[in-house]
């Protein structure tokens, strides 16, 4: 049986880890980010991952750096035929080369549309109906290597980054393992990311920081609507209530509603009965906010948060 060497880092790349032992691969080694501080704590927290090899006590490697000397032996002395990458920082080309069946990488899309770090959210930001996933062979270039299978998977019209990062990990678990199965059986024929694309526009989902995600109110609701989802529940949209007067209210939106009709008030307006519904003016209607979180506070239905708070005067969403 074919040795693996497998890296990743986050619950997704956990979930496959633990696929592939399910399957009665041999896991020589697990290759992890180092442990780091997170939460306002600051206490070191391992990935998961980690807590996956440890449970199955596996050898572990966690460098700092991966063109390290050091790591580079360790890693040759496992004498892996094969490497396998979910969720996991960028290999330098001697890392990729080393193992003489290749390596491999899972990625969230259907490549090569939604080559990046956040193919999941973007995937639902951008309205699409359809996305899946894809096992390729790396190279020199961030997922553009040959492509060695991919599965569609259709996405709901209310569907959420959460909900559809859950299913493709589920998923994820089956074709990992069949990607491996393939390779070690020599049952593959890799096709350029260029065949596929076959002259296609190409979308990209590139890493997702704060300010992307502020909702812009001056958008349609059908585009805020789903840059909520796309966003929920992490790491979440948000937006600042300013009133005439007083400290502006700042909310995470985790879940809304589209109202399709033409708003009598200005973009951006506040409307509510300070008792059970919170609705936005956008473009071409209202977006109603049913899931928020106050900062400071825990994420709570927008009846319960207006019971809570006392709202005076008018108030305007900050775009």
């Amino acid at each position: 049986m074919i040795r693996i060497i497998y890296f990743g880092t986050p619950e997704f790349a956990a979930s496959q880890l633990e696929a592939i032992l399910t399957a009665g691969y041999d896991v020589a080694a697990v290759v992890t980010m180092p442990d780091k501080p997170a939460g306002r704590g600051k206490k070191i927290q391992c990935s998961e991952v980690k807590k996956t090899a440890l449970e199955h006590q596996l050898p572990l490697l966690q460098p700092e750096k991966l063109r390290d000397p050091e790591f580079l032996c360790d890693l040759e002395a496992f004498h892996a035929d094969l490497f396998v990458v979910v969720a996991f920082r960028m290999l330098p080309e001697v890392v990729w080369k080393m193992p003489p069946m290749g390596t491999f990488n899972l990625h969230a899309s259907l490549l090569p549309q939604y080559r990046g770090a956040a193919p999941i959210n973007h995937a639902i930001i951008n309205g699409e109906t359809e996305t899946g996933l894809t096992t390729f062979f790396l190279n020199e270039e961030i997922d553009k290597g040959e492509v060695i299978m991919r599965e569609k998977v259709a996405i709901r019209p209310d569907e959420t980054a959460g909900e559809l990062h859950d299913e493709l990990m589920l998923l994820g678990n089956r074709l990992i393992v069949e990607t491996i199965r393939k390779i070690e059986n020599h049952d593959i024929q890799p096709v350029t990311q260029e065949e596929l694309a076959a002259g296609a526009k190409l979308k990209e989902a590139p890493k997702i920081f704060k300010d992307f995600c502020r909702l812009q109110w001056n958008r349609s609701c059908t585009e805020i609507y789903n840059h909520i989802r796309g966003l929920s529940p992490y790491p979440a949209a948000h937006t600042t209530l300013q009133p005439e007067q007083g400290d502006p209210i700042e909310l995470k939106v985790f879940a809304s509603q589209v109202e399709q009709t033409r708003p009598s008030e200005p973009v951006g307006t506040v409307v509510t009965d300070s008792k059970t519904f919170m609705k936005v003016a956008a473009n071409d209607g209202y977006i109603h906010l049913t899931i928020i979180q106050q900062a400071g506070k825990k994420a709570m239905k927008i009846d319960e948060f207006l019971r809570g708070i006392r709202l005076e005067g008018p108030l305007k969403a900050v775009f």
